[in-house]
Order: C-alpha cells, then structure tokens, then sequence
C-alpha cells in the first residue's frame, strides 16, 4: 500500500469549533515536522476543506472565501506553498442539485452556466465549483492559485438514499460519478485551470 497524505483534522471551518480551528495549522506543521524527522518526506500533510468556506460561487469568477475563513486559510495555504504540499477540497455539485440545474449538476447536456466576467459559459457545475475556488484563491492576492496544488479529498454522487433527498438515482450516480472520473483525468482541467489533471478521491455514493 502506499500512504500520499496524512489529512489532520476534516472540514474545520465548516463545523466551526472555534479551538479545532486554532489547532489545525499547528498540528500540520507538527505532523509535517515528524515525517520529516523520521525521512518519510513522500507522505504530505494537508487537510481537507468543504465550499461552505466561499462567500460567494456563481458565477466562477465572483469567487471569494468568507472573510473569517480566508483569514485562517491564508496561512494554511503559505504552509501548503512552503512544504509543497496540496490544498484539499471537497466539491459536491450533489449539494447544488435543483431542477433548473438537474442535468448541468451531473455532466448531461444543457444550456450550461454563463460567466459574464470572463464570457467562459460552463458546461457541467464541477467546473464551475472549482473555479470558484481557483477565483477564491487569486483573490488573496499572494499567487497560491498559482503556486499550489489543489487535490479532491471527496466528490461523489449516491445512488441510494433518503428518499426525501433531490437527485438520489442510480442513473445520475452513474452519470456523474462515471463522467468526474473521465474529466479529472483527462487533462484538459477547467475553463480557468486549463491542462490539469485533479488526483481526485470518490466518496458519498450512498447515504444511509
């Protein structure tokens, strides 16, 4: 087996316990400073970020962290710079599922979502989220959307669950989870992160 990444701590901001927040960073770099001791410098230390920290998404270009949550990230993203290590988020276009949006949300054909800001007109909402963060990132004005790696800690669609949810279907599983696996790998990236691949982990494929 191989072990990439230690991920401390899970979607901190979004549960906003004010003294695991304090801890994180710290604990980070603790962990960082261990593997190096013990020369286990393949093994990145990084945790992982739910979008509830952007203020704003849509369209990609308005993209931008809350105010409180940029201030905690910028740091978090001078120690991913300085160690070389990934900035991990978890996009769930799943959570933007609505009917105006059903088939943008899953990689099926539709009209899409127009950037006026940049004229890009997006074709599927994964892009879309992450550009929002790319945008989110640029903002902060010290070129981390440049010089950091951005890695998917989770993405996924389930096929099964409370029947009360919108969206849950095996055909749109199978559409979203079959077509994020051909787009990350397939280099072509996003609208404003052309020619990248995103390591990109699945997760959610059914909720109980």
């Amino acid at each position: 087996w191989i072990l990439k990444y230690i991920a401390v701590g899970n979607e901190v901001l979004y549960w906003k316990d004010r003294n695991v927040i304090a801890y994180t960073l710290p604990a980070m770099k603790t962990v960082h400073h261990a593997l190096q001791l013990a020369n286990l410098t393949d093994i990145k230390v990084t945790t992982p970020h739910a979008l509830s920290f952007l203020a704003a998404s849509e369209p990609p270009s308005t993209g931008v962290f809350k105010k409180f949550d940029g201030e905690i990230l910028e740091p978090i993203l001078d120690f991913h710079r300085r160690t070389k290590t990934p900035f991990m988020v978890n996009p769930y276009p799943f959570f933007g599922y609505r009917d105006e949006v059903k088939d943008y949300a899953v990689f099926r054909p539709s009209k899409g979502l127009y950037d006026k800001h940049t004229g890009i007109n997006y074709t599927n909402m994964f892009d879309e989220q992450m550009d929002a963060v790319y945008s989110s990132m640029k903002k902060l004005g010290k070129g981390y959307e440049e010089d950091v790696e951005i890695v998917i800690g989770e993405t996924g669609w389930p096929s099964a669950g409370d029947p009360n949810q919108p969206g849950i279907s095996l055909e749109n599983a199978l559409s979203y989870n079959g077509n994020v696996v051909k787009h990350v790998n397939s280099g072509k990236g996003t609208p404003l992160m052309p020619n990248r691949t995103f390591e990109t982990y699945l997760s959610a494929l059914l909720v109980p």
